[in-house]
């Protein structure tokens, strides 16, 4: 099937679908709690996201990875998707978006 999207633009279509995955924990996306370190798309559209957790021991590690992972596949513009998780560097508050502390209260 062939789509007529740049890779750019399939790129932000990959950081929209990222941002309806949020942390159940708190009410803020795993793109803007700043979780997604990179997004890499091959020219057979196939996406590798590298993320990280908020700490190793996140009672969310076994499913937030997996369920970023299946918001990328289920683009139809997408052939594949996978993720990676690193905690190098580890997440800190720094990483968090304008809108992630103005919503956590931490301005």
């Amino acid at each position: 099937m062939e789509y007529n999207l740049t890779l750019e633009e399939l790129k932000e279509k990959v950081i929209d679908v990222i941002k309806t995955v949020y942390d159940p924990e708190l009410p803020v996306n795993v793109y803007d709690l700043g979780l997604i370190y990179d997004i890499d798309i091959t020219e057979n559209r196939e996406v590798v996201v590298l993320m990280t957790l908020t700490a190793p021991n996140c009672p969310e590690a076994g499913t937030l990875p997996s369920s970023v992972q299946m918001a990328v596949y289920d683009l139809p513009e997408v052939r594949d998707a996978k993720v990676l998780i690193t905690f190098d560097p580890p997440w800190d508050r720094e990483n968090l978006s304008d809108e992630a502390k103005l919503t956590l209260g931490l301005f």
